[in-house]
């Protein structure tokens, strides 16, 4: 879909496959990230790169590496033990590259042990080029070229050179890598090594065998995006009142998040205006730059009306929820209490905290205290703190739900859709929790130099709680249905790696999806957990299906930078 919308515009390289790993729960690009977890995300990515180019559209996988946050980004210097690197944010990278063959990978912005992603030889010569013998071309992030010199790091080709013009007084890949090559700087092979690997990804992909193309399908798009919606969305806690089955006349308050308007996108380069248009773009952003590059976008799909069509015969009434006791005044009317929680988030900014901004908080606090049937969606693109949960009924994780999100949102309340989503990043309690309760540099002037060691490692997400012993507030991979499933008849064999297999059934009285997963714990007793494999399956009540889990050796391994390779421990 995403190729096919991009070919008819003309584009023959998408920047597509953002795939770095949720390591900060404050990180404004982690709605347009994949997940916590490895082989989660590079399983997702590889799929998209696929899809892109058998458009006959380049896909580019981003942004190597550890674009973990957004605070400062041009001036970062992420630092990590490289061992661990290469069992984390490099093991994602490696896979979906074998699987999918991207034509293209994007360097970060950012500084990586102390060497800007760019130029980083170790990274781009030795790893991706080397080791892993990569045959696509590199190419930088806007503004993420500081000199010419990248091109001796591995960099092929520089993008978005105004922005380096702006950011490094220069752009790196005009008369400054001319004079190289003039001068013998750049060696000429390298000069051919880098137009070559251009060219092998456009002729790889096809993009110099364009035929004319049917236009895309614009209401088969918002199918798919409808269906993405559907499997995405997460149930994270109901305690009855999910699915509303409500009897004519029932009374069902629904409060804030602009829900009569539309469902909340992220904002930054990765925002792609819908069919129609923005419902509404409200800016947030406060003075000067910032006030031009934050705002809260709103896709035209209105939970309200959506609501409305679904429960036809109840009486629904809205508060936008700004003042929590008009909240309270439409909740103790009602039977039921529905409210949208949001928080805009995107590319360029990192979060304070985890807090839901503009007092939402008290208003579900206030509501659930007035109404005992009180249900929360939440559409935030990160984790979000929750002091009222004990308060509510309900908890559902809509996250940037795309422009079929009202629809499904809707779809998910009345029971028509069973939720199946799993949680790709953990839900802390609270910052505390995490590996770095304070965001170094968080609130520094631009351009201000900073560094964030990396001290979790490998160690991301939930294998961070498993080595801490802390438990969060919602786990990774964790999501509610409205049916039951059970699990049999487990056999685990070896080998060259090891085999899962066992039985699902649905035991409840719906039709649903399960995501089984599996996981890896140490031998030793120490504490260790990685996720080796999952699948969805779908079942009618009473039916049951076999599964087989087959896990990548390295996920079983620790990487020996030492010697060069991946090794697994002793046992059996």
């Amino acid at each position: 879909m995403i190729g096919r919308e991009a070919r008819s515009r003309g584009f023959n390289v998408q920047l597509a496959g953002a795939m770095n790993l949720a390591r900060d729960p404050r990180n404004g690009r982690n709605f347009e990230y994949l997940s916590e977890d490895p082989f989660l995300t590079a399983a997702m990515v590889a799929e998209s790169i696929i899809g892109i180019q058998q458009q006959g559209v380049i896909s580019t996988v981003k942004h190597y590496s550890l674009n973990c946050n957004e605070t400062n980004r041009h001036w970062l210097d992420a630092v990590i033990d490289p061992d661990a690197h290469r069992e984390s944010d490099l093991l994602a990278f490696e896979i979906a590259i074998e699987r999918a063959q991207p034509g293209a990978v994007m360097a970060a912005c950012n500084k990586v042990n102390g060497v800007y992603a760019a130029a980083n030889g170790e990274l781009i010569n030795e790893v991706l080029k080397g080791a892993w013998g990569y045959r696509g071309w590199v190419m930088s992030d806007w503004g993420g070229t500081p000199g010419w010199e990248c091109a001796l790091g591995g960099l092929d080709q520089e993008c978005g050179a105004q922005i380096d013009a702006i950011l490094w007084q220069s752009e790196a890949f005009g008369d400054p890598l001319r004079a190289a090559y003039d001068e013998g700087r750049l060696p000429k092979a390298r000069l051919s090594e880098m137009v070559r690997r251009i060219l092998r990804s456009m002729f790889a992909v096809g993009v110099d065998r364009w035929e004319p193309a049917p236009a895309p399908d614009m209401d088969a798009h918002d199918e798919v995006a409808a269906e993405i919606a559907r499997q995405g969305i997460v149930l994270l806690q109901n305690r009855g009142v999910l699915p509303l089955t409500p009897a004519p006349g029932t009374r069902i308050a629904v409060i804030g998040g602009y829900a009569q308007l539309g469902v909340v996108a992220g904002y930054g380069s990765s925002a792609v205006v819908p069919p129609g248009g923005y419902a509404e773009v409200i800016p947030i952003g406060g003075a000067g730059l910032t006030a031009g590059v934050r705002n809260l976008y709103l896709l035209g799909s209105s939970p309200l009306d959506e609501l409305r069509t679904q429960f036809g015969n109840a009486e629904l009434e809205f508060d936008p929820g700004i003042n929590p006791a008009e909240a309270v005044a439409v909740a103790r009317r009602a039977d039921v209490a529905v409210v949208f929680a949001i928080r805009a988030e995107g590319e360029g900014f990192d979060s304070a905290d985890l807090t839901l901004p503009w007092g939402q908080d008290a208003v579900i606090s206030a509501v659930a205290a007035a109404n005992p049937n009180t249900v929360v969606v939440l559409e935030t693109g990160n984790p979000a703190a929750m002091p009222w949960q004990d308060s509510v009924n309900a908890i559902v994780q809509a996250r940037y739900p795309g422009q079929a999100g009202a629809r499904v949102i809707a779809e998910v309340l009345a029971g028509r859709v069973n939720p199946c989503g799993r949680l790709p990043i953990t839900f802390p309690v609270g910052l505390g929790q995490t590996p770095r309760p304070d965001l170094p540099g968080y609130g520094a002037p631009v351009g201000a130099p900073m560094r964030i060691h990396y001290r979790e490692g490998a160690d991301i997400g939930y294998r961070w709680f498993a080595t801490t012993g802390e438990v969060p507030n919602f786990a990774f991979g964790h999501g509610l249905t409205y049916t039951s499933f059970d699990y049999r008849d487990l056999v685990v064999s070896g080998g060259d790696t090891v085999t899962v297999t066992f039985g699902v059934a649905n035991t409840g009285d719906r039709s649903g999806a399960d995501v089984p997963q599996v996981y890896l714990t140490a031998v030793t007793g120490e504490p260790r957990l990685r996720l080796l494999g999952f699948e969805r399956v779908e079942l009618e009540p009473g039916q049951s299906c076999a599964v087989e889990i087959v896990a990548d050796p390295r996920l079983l391994a620790c990487y020996d930078g030492a010697a060069g390779c991946w090794r697994i421990e002793a046992g059996s």
